[in-house]
């Protein structure tokens, strides 16, 4: 099977190449990258005007399954992923039961290759039933093939029990992803305390609750020598604590969500649980702290935090709604959107925190379209215009509060192992 790319506009951070080229892949390999190639093949894409990147991979969703089909299930939240331009995607472990042995992860891998047109690498938890108190079999799990841990939906608490977990970690050679909040100073809270969290009479989060257990996190990665990823960062300490981080020779990376760089709480116009996420939408100050970390570098990834819940949950208001927004095939548009068009990043930018770098967080060979390589591409449209409908999403979570926006960016085409699994 022989696939020719024709006139794209590569964007490979791997290689540094960067132009107008052909690209041919052959028996789900990438054989070919010229400035012109002449050859039959079983289908040609014309690509010109069109960018060709590195299939994008997303450290940070929740598939819902097993246990919470009827908010998502690996079938539909992959397939919504590969619309946004996910070849590979990494699903967090707060299902029933929990993905917290080896037994779950083999489970996920196998339910994930019948029903999954991409890669999914299983997330396994850093406790038991992520009740915290005693730890999972991380080892085993890594065994497994889970690359990472995490506790993600809340933090582990008990200092002395996830200090273990990172040591385990970092023995078994995999990397915690860890969910900042320190849930004795949420008090309840629902959205980002300021002033719009007083006019909405709606109790508020401070940044301080993503703050403390950041700060607390890296001197532990640092203590024990454990790879650290943070995810969802929203607030300006965060960026200057991973900058700190990075001074200080820690192994430290950091991810941005879209929706926190693209919206700040001063944009909820009214109490509902469409702006109702974890972390909150935070201030304008926050958002343009973020947006600076991400085109200075400091900021390593932009996850999208894939959180879909059903119509009859998010239709209330913030108090009684759970925290989460869907984001697969959102993240794309919205990146083009608030960072590249915008000049923050460029577009190779883009790509390196899109693929490339969450490659390297994983350790995956992955993130490149160098010869040789698997052929995970993604093929979109720069430049159209259109806007998003929460309607026309795959995933079954319709929770988005950009419905209705007007965005710059369209994934076209997605491919894995050079199969076409997307097409718009």
């Amino acid at each position: 099977m022989k696939t020719l790319i024709k006139q794209g506009y590569l964007l490979d951070p791997a290689s540094k190449r960067e132009g107008v080229y052909d690209l041919l892949i052959e028996d789900g390999f990438i054989k070919e990258v010229e400035r012109n190639i002449t050859c039959e093949a079983d289908e040609i894409i014309d690509a010109q005007g069109l960018y060709v990147m590195p299939g994008f991979i997303d450290l940070h969703v929740h598939l819902r399954e097993p246990g919470f089909e009827y908010k998502e299930t690996i079938a539909t939240g992959s397939r919504a992923a590969a619309a946004g331009g996910y070849t590979t995607i990494c699903p967090m472990p707060n299902t029933k039961p929990v993905i917290d042995s080896s037994e779950m992860v083999e489970y996920l891998k196998t339910k994930s290759q019948l029903d999954s047109p991409i890669h999914i690498v299983p997330i396994g938890a850093v406790t038991k039933g992520q009740a915290g108190t005693e730890l999972a079999d991380i080892n085993g799990m890594a065994k497994a093939g889970a690359l990472a841990i995490s506790e993600d939906g809340k933090s582990v608490m008990d200092e002395l029990v996830y200090l273990e977990g990172m040591k385990e970690a970092a023995k078994a050679g995999i990397v915690v992803f860890a969910h900042c909040e320190d849930k004795t100073l949420v008090r309840g809270g629902v959205m980002n305390e300021g002033e719009k969290s007083r006019e909405l009479h709606l109790p508020g989060i401070t940044n301080a609750v993503e703050d403390v257990i950041t700060a607390r996190d890296i001197f532990f990665a640092q203590e024990t020598k454990a790879k650290l990823h943070l995810c969802h960062c929203s607030t300006k300490a965060s960026v200057q604590l991973v900058a700190m981080a990075k001074k200080l020779g820690i192994q430290v990376t950091g991810e941005v969500c879209p929706h926190h760089f693209t919206m700040s709480d001063d944009e909820i116009t009214e109490d509902s649980s469409r702006f109702k996420m974890n972390p909150p939408l935070r201030s304008r100050e926050d958002v343009q702290a973020l947006k600076e970390g991400l085109r200075d570098n400091i900021m390593d990834v932009i996850s999208t935090d894939h959180a879909p819940h059903s119509e009859e949950e998010k239709s209330g208001s913030m108090l009684n709604s759970p925290f989460g927004i869907v984001g697969s095939e959102t993240a794309f548009a919205l990146t083009m959107t608030e960072l590249v068009k915008t000049g923050y990043l460029t577009p190779m930018q883009m790509v390196e925190k899109m693929s490339y770098n969450p490659a390297k967080v994983l350790g995956i060979d992955k993130g490149s379209l160098e010869v040789g390589k698997a052929a995970d591409i993604t093929i979109a449209d720069p430049n159209m215009t259109y806007c998003i409908d929460k309607n026309s999403l795959l995933s079954k979570g319709k929770n988005t509060p950009f419905d209705g926006k007007e965005v710059t960016g369209k994934v076209l085409f997605t491919l894995v192992n050079g199969n076409i699994v997307y097409r718009a």
